[in-house]
């Protein structure tokens, strides 16, 4: 899959500004379903991180909106960070961000040599204040799984998902995998984004709706158990050094305006 050019096309936030782009969400985790299946309500979601000119740094310009740009195009649901922001949110254990430094090598639409130095430095970012991120996001996905309908937020055919099933099918596998990832990320320091090969199966089995909303909340109460347990036993450091993700990111905004300068 590739982005089409009516959203890339004078976006430089994913042309020569991006220093890593990749997928995210249903794709990324491999459970991605194309809208012919009747059950289907994936997007195409994606996300970069960029560095602007030195004068969006120095001067009064300011990228997106409080650095995030956001482009929504049919099926394509595109989010861009300016480098320091994303930073910031991958300090604080963002799951979304965070998920983007553990990709598969077939998932990176874009790589340059700052993004590969961030990837090859992520371990900067493990740390066990991640529990809170992961626990605080699976529980929002609790709370939507049965009080997202009257929230307004889901289109017809989700709707019609959640009166066939009696809960929202999507928000439960999104709980799931989250406590899954949250867990075995406080074990081993690692993120398993892609799913495949691992528990996709069982998780579209959830988003298909093959377990009963009592069988989700059995699961998510014995997984909340479980990442409790693993926070308590995690030899993770308590927090990332503040020292080593300012050095980080210092080097990859210099290292990406210095090389956009040599390209130029």
């Amino acid at each position: 899959m590739s982005l089409p050019r009516e959203i890339t096309d004078g976006e430089p936030g994913l042309g020569p500004w991006a220093i890593l782009h990749g997928y995210r969400g249903s794709v990324a985790h491999g459970m991605y379903e194309p809208p012919e299946n009747p059950l289907s309500i994936d997007d195409k979601d994606t996300m970069a991180i960029c560095v602007p000119p030195l004068d969006y740094y120095c001067g009064l310009s300011e990228y997106g909106s409080r650095g995030t740009r956001e482009i929504k195009r049919g099926e394509w649901d595109v989010v861009i960070y300016e480098a320091r922001k994303a930073v910031r949110m991958l300090a604080q254990g963002n799951p979304n961000i965070l998920s983007l430094l553990w990709l598969p090598e077939s998932l990176y639409i874009a790589r340059a040599p700052a993004g590969r130095h961030l990837i090859e430095h992520r371990e900067v970012f493990v740390a066990r204040h991640v529990f809170h991120s992961f626990v605080g996001y699976a529980k929002g996905q609790l709370h939507k799984m049965t009080h997202g309908s009257q929230q307004g937020y889901m289109g017809d055919k989700r709707k019609r998902i959640v009166e066939r099933f009696g809960y929202d099918t999507k928000n439960a596998a999104h709980l799931i995998r989250l406590l899954r990832m949250g867990i075995e990320f406080l074990r081993d320091g690692e993120m398993r984004v892609d799913r495949g090969g691992l528990d996709a199966t069982e998780l579209l089995d959830i988003k298909h709706g093959a377990w009963t909303l009592e069988q989700v909340q059995a699961e998510a109460t014995r997984l909340f158990a479980r990442a409790e347990d693993a926070h308590d036993r995690s030899t993770l450091p308590l927090r990332p050094d503040g020292e080593r993700v300012n050095e980080l990111c210092l080097h990859i905004v210099r290292a990406a305006i210095e090389e956009g300068r040599d390209s130029a």
